[in-house]
């Protein structure tokens, strides 16, 4: 019976793979004082200068009982702001700080050095991508 063998499973190497992955970055974030899913946080805040809670949670998969330290730790590091909206004071929004936007510089050679340490290939490395968000749309559609 195949289907209840470790190796068949596809969520197990999925899982494994995430695990590896994200542990290549930490010697990477480390000695900036950022861990990973804050240095996630800040490449949506590089891309958009402002957001939302709540906007970045759905861009992130992530709930705002887990955003919200993790943005109070990087507020607290002058990386962000988090400002409440004056019209709903339900909605914070995360505005990048200038430390934050220059904070940037530090992170350049941060992906090359990743997809080197994967060894793939730009083709590879862009054909997984786009299976990955395929399978992540899939997912969104279920309203998981």
């Amino acid at each position: 019976m195949l289907e209840l063998t470790l190796k068949y499973q596809l969520c197990f190497p999925m899982y494994a793979l995430s695990r590896q992955v994200t542990a290549l970055y930490r010697p990477l974030l480390e000695p900036l004082g950022l861990t990973y899913p804050q240095y996630l946080i800040l490449m949506l805040m590089w891309e958009h200068k402002k957001l939302t809670v709540k906007e970045i949670g759905k861009e992130l998969w992530l709930d705002s009982g887990t955003l919200t330290p993790l943005l109070k730790r990087m507020e607290e590091k002058g990386l962000v702001e988090r400002i409440r909206d004056k019209s709903d004071e339900r909605v914070v929004n995360i505005h990048l700080t200038e430390s934050g936007m220059l904070f940037r510089n530090e992170c350049l050679d941060i992906p090359s050095k990743i997809q080197c340490q994967l060894n793939l290939n730009p083709d590879q490395a862009v054909a997984l991508r786009s299976q990955l968000y395929e399978l992540l749309e899939v997912l969104d559609k279920q309203g998981t």
